[in-house]
């Protein structure tokens, strides 16, 4: 193995900034910040997520930030602030400095996510099942 998890969280971590749970509970429900939760469905149905924070898997990110790609998603177009979450701020971390690269700007990651959020009292929306079919 040339890089680890450790080595790229550590390089991440250098290069993104990270919002602590007080500041991202401030930040929540201002028009110009967007939640985005790149955890599993079956995590957000599980553990339910930040209100009105957008979904977007962490498999499908590049491809729905990419303005060419077939599957992008307009949501990423918007001139706002990205917070980026998962469970504890790893998959985030790696994602925000992702999105970085790609060239996105006024982008963060939740330090800790979900789990910080929630130890910090944070807000938690259950998240319903689609129906299969």
């Amino acid at each position: 193995m040339k890089k680890g998890y450790k080595q790229l969280l550590a390089e991440a971590g250098a290069e993104v900034t990270a919002v602590e749970p007080a500041e991202a509970l401030a930040l929540h429900g201002r028009d110009d910040v967007v939640f985005v939760d790149l955890r599993d469905p079956r995590e957000r149905e599980r553990d339910g997520s930040i209100p009105d924070a957008f979904s977007c898997p962490r498999g499908m990110l590049e491809f729905w930030v990419d303005p060419e790609s077939p599957y992008a998603k307009p949501v990423f177009a918007e001139n706002k602030r990205f917070v980026f979450f998962c469970a504890s701020g790893w998959r985030s971390a790696l994602a925000t400095k992702t999105v970085q690269d790609m060239g996105m700007e006024n982008v963060s990651h939740l330090a800790g996510g979900f789990g910080a959020w929630k130890a910090a009292g944070g807000p938690v929306a259950p998240i319903v099942p689609k129906p299969a079919g």
